[in-house]
């Protein structure tokens, strides 16, 4: 039985896609809701429109997909956030993007909205009294408690994001952030752009993560108008996507190293990254390998000298990694510092739907390369590394065991990868269609929903980031800690301001 069986709706939205949509009623929604907090399905995506807001679930045990609905005629909808909290930070976003009340919400406070927009819905065009007060932040009752203010300016090269913890003495009671700072208004900018424009768009809301967007972007226009990429033009993106996964895993792995004082690892590892940047340049023309993967393909093949750069890069780090990996295991200092340190409880990363390896440290075992099975990673070989201890240390473990996996990966794409076209034609317009995509990115799953209207516009894009529903985590993951292990903790996680800030 799918998804959409056990959820009363007004009519299924027809598609050939691989995932339904439909819209509900009331009664739907709330039994969409239901479903989310017993655990049956988890929490994918959710969005807004004007008049509308949208839920992506996704069923842990057959990977269906599917998206309600719901209609919100009064400007209302009833509350996700209220029953389910994942969904909280989405939902303030909905209110602040397009002025849609959630009834019965305990949370409505803004979110990206910094007290600067006024009257204004940026998203809606509409023009309603909002109540703006000073940002409050959530109290803490009890004896002996101080508040820490952290950001958001910090002295490292970061992005802005504000911390603030309460504290009894050097122990961590709670921990409250507040992001939104480097908000871009990318949601609004993808109306009305063209798809090689909306393309740029996409490949620049975690630069991080630009090959993973891109790839999700252009999976998405794939579905929209029901064609693929030509074979050779899905490994390249994989070996692109596999290759960004490397140099972000060995530098967080070195980053974490440092943040407990042990520089050596975090050299190394840097060396490593630049090595992969590097490859990428010769490979692709570009060290963050940017503006290279496109709906329909590949803008350009793989440079002459590209592929003999990879095997010098696998090789390198066939030789130098393992020797980081016994250095990292036999190091007393560093073990005293990750291990039990920013604890993830597992339930929470299963409620939560927590991608990448802040789930996979925590025991859920979820990785969209083999559960969704999109090209290419549906004809390659590879293992999903999973821990249960959920703390500092286990997400180091999980980034070493995909960085090996990594290494594997590139080197069959390398020995796989045929000959070929690498761009299919797209059509010159369509009718109205959607589409969505999911791709893994090194931080865990990246969503993307359009809908296209007609000469190839987008009429409406949604980008969701794993961090989304990482940030959260981290609050839990601190509490009980020393404010002095929040660098460790906050490295571990290392989530996107700016895919969550959007």
């Amino acid at each position: 039985m799918g998804i959409l069986d056990s959820i009363p709706h007004v009519h299924a939205v027809p598609s050939h896609r691989p995932w339904p949509r439909a819209v509900v009623t009331e009664a739907g929604w709330q039994a969409a809701i239901d479903r989310l907090v017993e655990g049956g399905l988890t929490l994918l995506g959710f969005w807004g429109e004007p008049t509308a807001v949208h839920m992506a679930m996704i069923d842990g045990g057959s990977a269906e997909i599917a998206v309600v609905t719901y209609e919100c005629t009064a400007g209302t909808f009833p509350s996700v956030a209220g029953h389910h909290p994942p969904a909280l930070r989405l939902e303030r976003t909905i209110h602040d993007l397009f002025g849609l009340v959630p009834t019965v919400a305990d949370d409505l406070r803004p979110w990206l909205d910094h007290d600067v927009w006024g009257k204004s819905y940026p998203l809606s065009g509409r023009d309603t009294s909002r109540d703006v007060r000073p940002y409050q932040f959530l109290p803490s009752e009890g004896e002996a408690l101080h508040q820490v203010a952290v950001g958001p300016v910090h002295a490292g090269i970061i992005e802005p994001g504000h911390f603030r913890f309460t504290a009894n003495g050097e122990h961590v009671v709670r921990l409250e952030q507040r992001l939104g700072y480097t908000h871009k208004g990318i949601e609004s900018l993808m109306q009305g752009a063209s798809l090689a424009a909306a393309a740029k768009l996409a490949n620049r809301t975690s630069g991080d993560s630009a090959v993973a967007y891109a790839f999700a972007f252009a999976r998405a226009v794939e579905a929209a108008l029901d064609i693929e990429a030509p074979s050779r033009a899905t490994y390249l993106r994989g070996l692109m996507a596999e290759l960004e996964r490397l140099a972000n895993h060995l530098g967080d792995i070195g980053a974490i190293c440092n943040d407990a004082s042990f520089a050596l690892m975090h050299a190394q590892t840097g060396i490593l990254r630049e090595r992969c940047l590097r490859a990428a340049n010769v490979a692709f023309g570009h060290r963050l390998m940017m503006d290279v993967i496109v709906p329909g393909g590949v803008t350009r093949d793989i440079a002459p000298d590209g592929v003999a750069a990879l095997r010098t890069l696998l090789a390198e780090i066939d030789k130098v990694f393992p020797r980081l990996i016994e250095l990292y295991d036999n190091t007393a200092s560093l073990q005293d510092r990750t291990v039990t340190t920013g604890i993830v409880k597992t339930e929470y990363a299963r409620q939560f739907g927590a991608g990448g390896y802040v789930g996979r440290a925590s025991g859920r075992n979820f990785d969209a390369r083999r559960m969704l099975a999109y090209a290419p990673y549906d004809r390659l070989s590879f293992e999903v590394p999973v821990l249960e201890a959920g703390d500092v240390n286990a997400r180091v473990w999980i980034r070493i065991r995909e960085v090996e996996q990594s290494v594997a990966l590139i080197a069959q794409v390398l020995d796989m990868m045929a000959p070929g076209e690498i761009m299919s034609a797209l059509p010159a317009a369509c009718g109205e269609c959607e589409g969505l995509a999911v791709t893994e990115a090194f931080r865990g799953d990246v969503l993307i929903w359009l809908r296209l209207g007609g000469e190839l516009r987008v009429e409406r894009c949604h980008l969701r980031d794993a961090s989304w529903f990482q940030w959260p985590l981290l609050e839990a993951a601190i509490e009980g800690n020393i404010i002095a292990d929040f660098p460790l903790c906050n490295k571990s996680f290392n989530c996107s301001y700016s895919g969550a800030d959007l």
